[in-house]
């Protein structure tokens, strides 16, 4: 079966849509209450994910709505695992639950045999502070960014215990909220990535597929899950395009999934691609070919024909920065540096760089980007020098009324010859 956007709604191979999800947990046989549809309430089969899920809503809430009771000995665990966890995971991407889930244990094994009723507000300043606070303090050791994270859904798994009716209210609510903070991403300026691939030996065939990956990330600014994505007919060598219209998401590299959408509705775009990727695209589509791969329906980074992994994309970034002696930045660092070149190398419009890594409106770029444009504006001033010709009259052709004082000459500071030229 295939997913679709819609969280819990899939088509079959015969095309048709259907929902399945998790309830919660049967308090009488303690097994986990499952549902399953392909019809709407009046017996029509669905003919769009988006009639599926709009009916998958519907049983959940109308579910929820008679089963909602007050249970006053129930503990935040039975209420994460029987409750919150499973409707959570029904609700979201599967790649947003796959990074999510180990937040949602760490809160629920923290706070595990509380009952839901006697939450105080010392539990949660005591948790609000172990939050913020570094690891030499005791503390979790997180950046604020995180820390922020983490104590949101811990709210929000408190918000829908009052929503099913466990609570009357959301203790949590009283503490102040963590700020985000401004995370900085850390990422390579044009020296530092042309050191990092002058370490690159790629005749070997590992070292090949590593300077193809670095390569396409920086030079192109895809996501990292949107690049693993990638297949042979994504790339329109003639018309020098490559088309970004999947995801994907796996636990391993034998256990992975190829979205047929992206990580929001602009994100599927398909944007132009220069010479020299084109050349080195083509140069590793000949090196694969060697080993029986490079097929339309094959991956581009791949030398097994299985997909990389996030990990050993980090591993190769660590690997190359160290020999080259430049800091180590995360993946999505090579889509910052994508931005940082594209803006001082080449000074690309926002709306340009907008389209080109799939953001929905230049403001979204701007959020994330603006700090970026520091270098352009240098280069924009070194430019200004000596493009307008000053070139000023040796007499003047005012008749001046004002302040007589002024008629006097005045022997100029900067010679005259300056201002000539």
């Amino acid at each position: 079966m295939a997913t679709t956007k819609y969280a819990g709604v899939f088509i079959d191979k015969q095309g048709k849509y259907f929902y399945e999800t998790e309830l919660g947990i049967d308090r009488i046989t303690g097994k986990r209450i499952r549902k399953k549809g392909r019809k709407d309430k009046f017996g029509k089969p669905f003919s769009s994910a988006r009639e599926a899920y709009l009916e998958l809503t519907r049983i959940k809430r109308e579910y929820h709505k008679v089963h909602s009771y007050a249970n006053y000995n129930m503990t935040y665990y039975q209420f994460m695992e029987g409750n919150y966890i499973p409707n959570y995971k029904s609700s979201v991407e599967v790649s947003t639950y796959s990074v999510r889930k180990k937040i949602l244990e760490k809160i629920r094994d923290r706070f595990a045999c509380i009952t839901l009723r006697n939450f105080s507000m010392e539990d949660v300043q005591k948790f609000r502070i172990w939050l913020l606070t570094d690891q030499e303090s005791g503390g979790s050791g997180y950046s604020q960014s995180y820390a922020s994270l983490v104590f949101g859904i811990f709210r929000k798994s408190l918000d829908y215990a009052v929503e099913m009716g466990f609570l009357e209210n959301n203790i949590s609510k009283r503490a102040k909220a963590i700020p985000k903070g401004k995370a900085t991403v850390p990422y390579w300026n044009k020296k530092e990535f042309e050191s990092v691939i002058s370490e690159i030996c790629i005749s070997d065939m590992y070292e090949h597929l590593s300077f193809v990956m670095l390569w396409v990330y920086y030079n192109m600014g895809i996501r990292v899950n949107e690049g693993m994505a990638l297949w042979w007919n994504d790339i329109d060598f003639e018309k020098k395009r490559m088309r970004i219209h999947h995801m994907l998401i796996l636990n391993n590299r034998k256990d992975w999934t190829r979205n047929s959408y992206t990580k929001t509705t602009s994100g599927k775009r398909i944007i132009s691609i220069d010479e020299d990727t084109i050349r080195i695209l083509k140069d590793w589509k000949d090196r694969q070919k060697t080993i029986g791969l490079g097929k339309e329906n094959d991956f581009i980074f791949t030398y097994d024909g299985l997909p990389m992994i996030k990990s050993t994309l980090a591993r190769i970034i660590k690997r190359y920065a160290n020999l080259a002696g430049v800091k180590k930045i995360q993946g999505k660092g090579l889509r910052h540096s994508n931005a940082s070149y594209l803006i001082n190398e080449f000074n690309v419009s926002v709306l340009i760089l907008s389209k080109r890594l799939g953001h929905s409106s230049p403001e979204i770029t701007l959020k994330h980007y603006a700090h970026l444009w520091s270098g352009a504006d240098e280069n924009v001033v070194e430019l200004m020098a000596g493009n307008i010709k000053i070139n000023t009259a040796e007499k003047t052709r005012i008749s001046f009324n004002g302040n007589q004082t002024l008629k006097k000459d005045i022997p100029p500071k900067i010679p005259l010859e300056w201002y000539m030229g």
